[in-house]
């Protein structure tokens, strides 16, 4: 690690790039007009205003009307790949109406010559057939009508019996993400347990962490970075809700409340290119570029490039974060071969990021959460650079019998000074511990199967057999100062010397993770019926490579049980069983017991739910129970030891709606409460008591408006609560809740014949300050942050 080296700050030419893109036409760009692109559209029917509108915002161009022309007309949508000529034509079709193209490229609705007095005429029915693809975007567009759920294949949210959400690059972009958390915490049974900008991503789903290890990449584990994936290079986010062993095959990490995909780039049948200038507070400025094209007599080949660079202050005082990106993607879609490639690389250079804290024994309350801007650890410093490929390959053997096959290699490093720090008075006293904490982990996974389709007797099967592997090994180098300083949250003060060498990372263990699957999803009584019924063997490997060291090898056969039922086409009822054998893993280098490896445990869930898609909205009700094996912490005789006691019992009801509640309204929103229960413990010292680290609720509502006012203007916002919760498994001090407000806008233009989307986003709007809760440690929130963009796609 010694050889990873600082880029050479560059933030004059960031500024002016940002400058030149916020402020310059980009005449000099030469690329086919968007009028002439055919791109696809799934608007469902609805006011022909409200679909029109729509379709202007997502085809890119302005439109204008005088609302009267278009006051109790209706439309069927569209569905299918349009220019924007051919997609006004359609909607416009037997309406007496036509949209018209003014000299500054937008349009206007206009009467044709031979259209009658009826202003109030319905319009006639156009047959347009409904996409079929359960990846398309639901009413709204934010979120996806479905998604993959790995080995069992890609279905619709109303066909699957778990709670899944699929959000699309549109919710991705809209809110000017920077990192998964900043989507998926979307859902009120998401959380982010780290604030931005601190050393590394991790979630909390249905009350249990979920590391960034435990991350899918189309579909392979050990292909994220430790740190945050840069999402630059994701086109959907796919979270399903509950162990998803069956499905995916076991993470690294053994989380078992979700499963989170990430699906990249890929390139479009219309060309594909943009650039977006960022600018994010304090002053940090960046540049993104996209480019996508098709090749081939068929367009069969696809080549999508990503890259970005960042340099700049952060929101936290005194920090300065570097990032830099670079993937491309691969795809070749012929008539029986589908094969695609991904790879990239990035570098991450953090001068003082986000700390967290454990909390002392002694401490009767939790001292106030210092502000989100302050820099808690001055001094520390972190760089990351990741390297990864992955490929996947899918041949139709015949026409009902499929092959596929993926492999990917990753080679994740970290070198960061490591504090460790505890804050032991309710007055804000810290004791400090500063050190060194670099990491290597290399991954190689692998993923085969096949699957088939049949019929027997009028039921339909779809039968898939598979099998994956991961194998990682984990390097690192780690130690601690012998001394500590004292410091303070409100007033902190620099950290300690380091007064040791820094050494080189060694082996410290290795795991494999392999299982082998057999699932049968059978369709009846006209697809009224789904069952979806599977075994998974699984094997766990863990190997301690230090002197000490340990070895774990276990063996189980998990099952899965989930029923869809369809009273009528637009409500699902389901349920579902699902157990799994989650890797125990290893004590974190920051314990006293580092390096000790724990026994796999097995996690069961039980959930039932209904979902009702009421054509432009979508609601779901759930209720779940899983059992683990409970993780906490111990401290004895002053030092922190990692451990596995008892069972924690997590409950939870879970309310949830999303898509296009009013005409240009767009919503989403969700509610969950948790029951918590330990049992099981060592001399039932907790039994009984609740789970730490998680609330008691949390709520989420989000909504996306179209302005009636100016064409091409939106405003949105997002209100987060989360319940307060007890610091640990004791019972002993409660950490309080919160609430958190953001806000946006964006605006779509067109400058130079260029198509321009400027956004601004607003986070924590009213500064907040308070505690995100990890197991095991607090950490300070993000404070108000600016993110600016603007996006020129030509």
């Amino acid at each position: 690690m010694k050889t990873l080296t600082r880029f050479p700050s560059r933030p004059t030419l960031a500024r002016l790039a940002v400058l030149a893109a916020f402020a310059m036409p980009m005449a000099s760009l030469q690329a086919q007009a968007v009028d002439n692109q055919r791109q696809a559209y799934d608007i469902p029917a609805g006011p022909l205003d409200r679909v029109l509108n729509s379709f202007a915002r997502r085809a890119g161009v302005l439109l204008s009307f005088d609302p009267a022309i278009t006051h109790d007309r209706q439309t069927t949508g569209l569905s299918g790949r349009y220019t924007v000529t051919e997609g006004f034509a359609t909607l416009l079709s037997g309406s007496g109406l036509q949209a018209v193209k003014n000299a500054d490229g937008g349009y206007a609705l206009a009467a044709t010559a031979t259209s009658g007095s009826n202003s109030n005429a319905v319009l006639p029915t156009v047959t347009i057939t409904e996409s079929a693809d359960p990846t398309a975007p639901y009413a709204g567009g934010l979120v996806a009508r479905g998604g993959s759920l790995g080995v069992l294949g890609t279905a619709s949210v109303m066909d699957t019996p778990f709670s899944t959400t699929n959000y699309t690059s549109q919710g991705i972009e809209d809110v000017q993400a920077r990192a998964i958390g900043d989507v998926i915490a979307n859902d009120a049974s998401v959380r982010n347990t780290n604030g931005n900008g601190g050393f590394g991503d991790s979630y909390q789903i249905r009350g249990f962490t979920m590391s960034a290890n435990d991350v899918a990449f189309n579909g392979l584990y050990g292909m994220v970075p430790l740190t945050r994936m840069p999402i630059a290079m994701v086109e959907r986010i796919e979270v399903l809700k509950g162990p998803g062993t069956l499905m995916y095959g076991m993470g690294p990490a053994g989380g078992v409340g979700g499963a989170v995909n990430l699906v990249s780039k890929r390139a479009h049948e219309d060309p594909i290119s943009s650039v977006t200038a960022t600018y994010l507070s304090n002053s940090q400025f960046g540049l993104k570029g996209d480019i996508g094209r098709r090749f081939g007599e068929n367009q069969e080949w696809g080549i999508r490039v990503n890259a970005l660079y960042a340099d700049g202050n952060t929101g936290l005082s005194g920090s300065n974060q570097q990032q830099s990106m670079g993937s491309v993607g691969l795809d070749y879609n012929g008539s029986r071969v589908r094969w695609s490639l991904d790879a990239y690389t990035q570098h991450e250079d953090t001068r003082n990021f986000r700390p967290q804290f454990s909390l002392g024994t002694g401490l009767t309350s939790v001292p106030d959460a210092p502000s989100g801007k302050s820099n808690l650890y001055p001094g520390n410093t972190m760089q990351s650079d990741d390297k990864a490929v992955a490929s996947r390959l899918e041949v139709d053997i015949n026409d009902t019998l499929t092959a596929y096959g993926a492999v990917g290699y990753h080679v994740a490093q970290s070198a960061q000074n490591f504090p460790r720090a505890t804050i032991t008075s309710v007055q804000g006293a810290t004791s400090v511990t500063n050190g060194y904490y670099d990491q290597k982990v290399t991954s190689t996974s692998a993923d085969i199967g096949l699957r088939t389709r049949f019929n027997t007797g009028g039921i339909k099967h779809t039968l898939i057999a598979g099998a994956n592997m991961l194998d990682q090994q984990t390097d690192y180098f780690y130690q601690m100062s012998p001394t500590s300083v004292t410091s303070n949250l409100y007033t902190p003060v620099s950290l300690g010397a380091i007064n040791f060498a820094r050494g080189t990372e060694t082996p410290q263990s290795q795991s494999r993770l392999t299982s082998f699957a057999l699932t049968d999803t059978v369709q009846m009584f006209d697809d009224r019926l789904r069952i979806s019924a599977g075994l998974r063997r699984q094997q766990v490997y863990n190997h301690s490579l230090t002197t000490a060291s340990q070895t774990s090898n276990t063996t189980a056969i998990s099952p899965v049980l989930g029923v869809v039922v369809k009273p009528v086409e637009s409500l699902s009822l389901y349920a579902n069983y699902t157990a799994a054998l989650t890797a125990g893993g290893f004590a974190g280098a920051q314990y006293a017991n580092a390096g000790q490896a724990f026994a796999p445990s097995k996690s069961k869930q039980y959930e039932t739910g209904a979902k009702v898609d009421w054509g432009r909205v979508t609601t779901t009700a759930a209720v779940f129970q899983i059992e683990q094996k409970n993780s906490s912490t111990e401290v004895i005789n002053g030092l922190t030891y990692a451990t596995q006691n008892g069972r924690a019992r997590i409950r939870g009801l879970e309310l949830a709606g999303y898509g296009e509640i009013l005409r240009g309204l767009r919503f989403n929103a969700s509610a969950t409460f948790f029951d918590t229960v330990q049992s099981h413990t060592a001399g039932g010292a907790t039994d009984g008591k609740e789970v730490g680290a998680v609330p008691g609720n949390n709520f989420n509502l989000g909504l996306d408006w179209d302005t009636p006012w100016l064409q091409g203007l939106a405003l949105n916002t997002r209100v987060t609560r989360t319940g307060s919760m007890w610091y640990n498994n004791t019972n002993a001090l409660k950490v309080p809740g919160w609430t958190r407000v953001d806000a946006g806008a964006r605006y779509v233009t067109k400058t130079a014949g260029q198509v321009v989307t400027y956004r601004a986003n607003i986070e924590n709007l009213f500064d907040k300050n308070y505690w995100v809760m990890q197991n095991g440690y607090v950490g300070t929130s993000s404070g108000r942050t600016f993110v600016l963009s603007a996006q020129v796609d030509f």
